[in-house]
């Protein structure tokens, strides 16, 4: 996602150097050289990167000048100087804000998150000119956070973010030696690998060596020690669990390829590339019924409450099947679905940033 905000506002932007005690605007020789090593990471990144900072000493000299300044991240927005900084230098600044899970779900954040969270959107709602959500969901969450805090809500834009089509592998479904079923993402509470467990666990029960094949794709995370004992230490379970910690886009084309659905039974998310990124392909998705999945895919996925652990189980039990009728009805649904993509994304943006001059 930065990237592609990268190599589309790059050649016409000015790179700001922030640091908890050094926030500066580089001049535009010096961003332009930057934002070419950022673009093009390549092999020795970081030894690059120091040599062009050292040779650029002399370009921080750039001016605000009442200009927008994009910040399309959440780090560093606590810091104690960066409200003052926004005002000194000058710039009028336009955040892209991904979620507030942290203030919404706590119990699934790393401790002391919560707070840190907050004074984040904090300063988004008391320096920002507008912001961008990446979804309307996101935006409708901060807007309750705002009203809590008795803070006025900036203008604020949601615009999908676009997906990166996937190797053409994926559109063609696979066979496997049995039903297979993905789920993508970090292994934490909030994703809520524990429920799906439970579910294989009653099937390995009821089906032996019948049951289904769970592949999880995913480095693990946090709060969700529960899932990590059970992934290590049920020998059972590990015959139908299989755990993959990196996947790149080939591969995550293949498997999505091989799978009967992709699940995704998040408690919480502000937005939902993997759901997006399967139905692009042609894979149907199980998902929790949550406001930001029904604002990008509509009535297309088999949507079910996150802790209905009967019903998920059924759902599975059912897409497993060769001759699934709801299955089969969501690939009829899915025709035609659109994938968001970044072209119509900035054509938005930018409309919008005109609007707020």
């Amino acid at each position: 996602m930065a990237l592609a905000y990268l190599r589309h506002f790059g050649p016409q932007a000015q790179a700001v150097v922030q640091h908890e005690r050094f926030r500066r605007i580089l001049d535009v020789r010096t961003s332009q050289d930057l934002f070419a090593r950022l673009g093009d990471p390549g092999a020795r990144f970081r030894a690059k990167m120091v040599t062009g900072f050292l040779r650029h000493l002399g370009g921080f000299n750039g001016q605000g000048r009442g200009r927008p300044y994009l910040n399309v991240g959440h780090t560093g927005l606590n810091s104690a100087g960066f409200r003052a900084w926004t005002r000194s230098a000058d710039v009028r600044p336009v955040y892209l804000t991904h979620d507030v899970i942290p203030i919404t779900h706590p119990q699934f954040a790393r401790a002391g998150e919560d707070a840190r969270h907050r004074e984040r959107m904090r300063t988004v709602l008391k320096t920002a000119a507008g912001v961008i959500g990446n979804s309307q969901a996101t935006l409708d969450e901060l807007a309750n956070f705002a009203a809590a805090e008795r803070l006025a809500m900036p203008p604020a834009l949601a615009a999908w973010l676009g997906t990166d089509p996937l190797p053409a592998a994926a559109a063609i479904q696979q066979r496997t030696s049995r039903p297979t079923f993905v789920i993508v993402g970090t292994i934490e509470g909030r994703k809520n690998h524990l429920l799906l467990l439970n579910v294989w666990k009653s099937l390995i029960e009821q089906l032996g060596n019948a049951a289904p094949r769970l592949l999880i794709i995913g480095q693990r995370g946090w709060a969700a020690n529960e899932i990590f004992e059970r992934l290590d230490r049920d020998e059972r379970l590990r015959e139908f669990v299989v755990e993959l910690g990196r996947c790149d886009d080939a591969d995550l084309a293949r498997h999505l390829g091989s799978a009967r659905a992709l699940l995704f039974p998040s408690f919480a998310e502000g937005y939902g590339l993997p759901l997006v990124e399967a139905l692009a392909v042609g894979v149907p998705v199980i998902a929790s019924d949550l406001p930001v999945f029904r604002e990008l895919c509509g009535a297309i996925p088999t949507y079910l409450d996150a802790r209905d652990e009967r019903g998920w189980q059924a759902a599975i039990f059912d897409y497993a099947r060769s001759d699934s009728t709801e299955r089969g009805a969501q690939c009829e649904r899915m025709k035609g679905f659109q994938a968001p993509d970044w072209p119509t994304h900035f054509s938005l943006v930018e409309k919008w940033l005109e609007s707020l001059a």
